[in-house]
């Protein structure tokens, strides 16, 4: 992978409509070159996220009480909820550069982060008329781990990855993530016996070549 240097920024737990405006924001100043290209590390209160192809009976039942909100990223349903790292990747692609380029360039990166954490990972590709496998899958246990959804404006990226920490996994099983109904989702502590955020986070920042201004 080439050097891509990003700036970081890190904030605990952030409302996901909040965040989302954010968001909106740093991708117009990378739009026009008013900041450079970053990575904002952060945590959601309990929300479920649906791209734009998500079936309805994907969707968690309304009587588990939480939010379910529409979101532009690629990709199905997601949940988001404390313990989970979240990455936003606000990043100019290079001229010829896709967005699915950069997103193999993502799983990458955090293949080699999980690795520094001492659990071993890889990403895969789909096989033809499959579900999209994006994201990052653990390699000893074969489940997935970290969910990647993102999408490009003005040759800009948007939206990121979630990486699951030491958070709790029952939401997952309330709906159909990622469009897989079998998916087994799993998190750091789960898969290593325990895990702590501020490590998470640093050995993400250093995947990502990411430093505070």
């Amino acid at each position: 992978m080439k050097d891509r240097p990003l700036s970081l920024t890190q904030d605990d737990l952030v409302d996901y409509d909040k965040a989302m405006e954010r968001m909106t924001e740093l991708v117009e100043a990378r739009q026009r070159d008013e900041r450079a290209d970053t990575l904002w590390l952060l945590s959601h209160p309990s929300v479920y996220t649906v791209g734009r192809r998500t079936p309805l009976d994907h969707l968690p039942d309304p009587a588990r009480g939480i939010p379910v909100v529409e979101t532009g990223r690629g990709g199905q349903l997601t949940y988001h909820g404390p313990g989970q790292l979240v990455g936003y990747l606000i990043v100019k692609l290079a001229e010829g550069e896709g967005i699915v380029d950069y997103v193999r360039e993502v799983e990458l990166r955090l293949v080699e982060a999980l690795a520094a954490l001492g659990l071993p990972a890889e990403r895969r590709d789909t096989p033809p008329g499959s579900e999209l496998l994006t994201g990052v899958w653990t390699k000893e246990t074969g489940r997935k781990i970290i969910s990647i959804g993102m999408r490009q404006s003005r040759g800009v990226t948007s939206h990121g990855f979630a990486l699951n920490v030491d958070g709790d996994l029952e939401p997952w099983h309330w709906a159909i993530p990622c469009g897989m109904p079998e998916v087994d989702m799993t998190s750091v502590s789960r898969e290593v016996g325990g895990a702590d955020m501020a490590g998470v986070k640093a050995a993400v920042a250093r995947a990502f070549q990411a430093v505070r201004d």
